[in-house]
């Protein structure tokens, strides 16, 4: 199996089980505090100019807390505060005996989703032709399922408030006489259950603090017997199966086989609402944690994995760097997201306001992103490489690094020029290394002493010699005579050579111009040179002409002129 060596290197990693179980411990003492101190009120609502809603001291303004005032007024075994979350006609003991039943009903049957229920003051408005109803859960009887549902009532001077449904409330003495399960509570010792540490039971702080690291601890001891049977696989004649690859199970598998084991316990043991709705949240927890960590984890082998097949692309490092921490920061905070979503947390004002953070950041950081999406884009489309000798505007040189942001270049002075990426994207790039071939062009000028006869004799030869050349390509040879100069007759020759790099070029072109000089010695022609001929007129008999091998006319002394003009 494959060794995931930065799981396994990771100190923070090493330590995320005990801070996970920390933070499990402290979620355990805020559910049980918020369970004691009954419903939260609600958010003060933006003034306006109507008169504002009488606020109930008993927390009935949302229906969330209602279910959880009555809960808490029936753990407290305070009768007469539980009636009032009821819509009954009922008076007296009746009163107190459907109350007691409702909540162990609840208790015992209700799904652990208290977290999913309004808090709004209108209620979920699920049905929007039921607007003063509200649906809290839907429990299994052997009638079939009965959901259970909150009405609002008006109560005269404390308004409109949410309670039970009468509805509900008339098939609670039934549904009561279904259950005969105990509950855990009066299978264990006494002491387990009346003794109370921050008003929290023994047990719960037993499974917390014990249970739940021996359920990782049997995670471990599985994952030891899968590699023992891992290795006894490999040991095999026929051992080259995908089972031979097994290993240790990586920390996310066992985090989900806990979560698993936590939510098929909740199913066979009945605990009460509040315990089963921590241990619903601490099983989910568990999940989310495990597969966030599973993504990253599946994050960084595919970053290894491009990172080995793609290790011959320039700056391909960077680019899937920078991937991976996007694709693992987009993970994080669709995370948070969720796991606020779970607890009930509106977080649609939020995504508003990193949008409009967003903004200000991308208007801020405009060169910055600029530099960054031009350094992807020439590393896709692989334009420069680690190692080019380029052309870029006035700069020539050797690319030594291509980054996110910009490209370092080591010129011919052996100085380094960086490059924003941005800039270099809009910029005319010419590379040298990647030419298939070098391109052999040169003038060769004639003394216009030169007959007819000798520039064929020239042209033929160097022909001849640059289309015998092996290393030149034979359709590519032009030598022809291109034009007449103001000081020589010019020949061009054109040829394409086939070379390793640049060095060899030159040693190529060398040998050839040293051969060409032959043929035209060979041919007794000379190279010209810039010059300038003056005809005097003389006497009859012609003229006398006179030469000088400067290029300006004035610099010839007067006297050469005067000998010149007796002769």
């Amino acid at each position: 199996m494959l060794k995931l060596r930065q799981i396994k290197s990771g100190g923070w990693l090493r330590q995320f089980p005990l801070l996970v179980l920390c933070l499990l411990v402290l979620r355990c003492a805020t559910a049980s505090a918020q369970a004691k101190a009954g419903p939260t009120k609600p958010s003060p609502a933006p003034a306006t100019t109507t008169a504002e809603a009488p606020k109930d001291t008993l927390g009935r303004n949302t229906p969330r807390g209602a279910v959880l005032g009555f809960m808490n007024a029936s753990r407290k075994k305070n009768a007469e505060i539980a009636v009032l979350y009821l819509n009954t006609p009922l008076r007296g003991e009746a009163a107190h005996t459907l109350a007691h039943q409702l909540a162990v009903v609840l208790d015992r049957r209700l799904p652990a989703r208290l977290n999913e229920i309004s808090d709004q003051p209108d209620g979920s408005l699920r049905d929007p032709l039921r607007p003063d109803e509200d649906l809290i859960g839907t429990i299994t009887t052997a009638n079939g399922d009965l959901d259970v549902m909150v009405e609002r009532v008006d109560r005269g001077k404390m308004g409109r408030v949410w309670v039970f449904s009468r509805k509900t409330l008339d098939a609670i003495p039934q549904v009561f006489q279904e259950i005969t399960t105990p509950p855990v509570e009066k299978l264990l010792p006494a002491f387990l259950v009346e003794t109370r540490i921050a008003d929290i039971p023994l047990f719960e702080w037993l499974a917390v603090l014990v249970g739940m690291p021996f359920l990782y601890l049997l995670t471990g001891w599985l994952s030891l017997a899968v590699s023992t049977g891992g290795r006894v696989v490999r040991r095999h004649p026929s051992g080259m199966t995908p089972a031979s690859r097994l290993g240790h199970l990586p920390p996310p598998i066992r985090f989900l086989i806990v979560a698993g084991i936590i939510r098929w316990l909740l199913s066979r043991v009945g605990l009460p609402l509040l315990a089963r709705q921590f241990w619903s949240t601490v099983a989910a927890s568990l999940a989310v944690i495990a597969c966030v960590w599973m993504l990253l984890m599946l994050n960084g082998i595919a970053e290894r994995y491009l990172l080995h097949r793609g290790s011959r692309l320039s700056g391909s490092a960077s680019v899937l760097r920078l991937v991976r921490r996007a694709l693992d920061g987009l993970v994080l905070f669709a995370s948070v997201l969720l796991a606020l979503n779970h607890f009930g947390v509106n977080v649609t004002a939020a995504l508003a306001g990193l949008g409009v953070g967003g903004i200000a950041v991308a208007l801020a950081a405009q060169k910055t992103l600029e530099n960054v999406i031009g350094g992807i884009s020439l590393i896709a489309d692989q334009v420069v490489r680690v190692g080019d000798f380029l052309k870029l505007g006035d700069v020539v040189g050797t690319v030594e690094q291509v980054g996110l942001r910009s490209t370092r270049i080591r010129t011919l002075d052996r100085t380094l020029v960086s490059m924003p990426n941005g800039q270099i994207a809009n910029m005319s790039l010419e590379t040298f290394s990647v030419r298939d071939k070098f391109w052999f062009h040169h003038v060769v000028g004639l003394r216009y002493q030169t007959t007819s006869e000798q520039v064929q004799s020239i042209t033929a030869g160097i022909r001849t010699l640059l289309t015998q050349e092996p290393r030149i390509e034979p359709e590519s040879v032009r030598v022809r005579l291109l034009r007449f100069g103001a000081y020589s007759m010019e020949l061009d020759l054109f040829a394409y050579i086939v070379a390793r790099d640049w060095n060899h070029f030159l040693e190529i072109q060398e040998q050839l111009l040293v051969h060409i000089m032959n043929e035209i010695e060979q041919a007794r022609a000379q190279i010209a040179i810039p010059s300038q001929t003056l005809y005097l007129s003389g006497d009859s008999s012609g003229f006398a002409a006179l030469t000088k091998t400067t290029p300006e006319l004035n610099e010839i002394p007067a006297t050469a002129l005067g000998r010149a003009k007796s002769a």
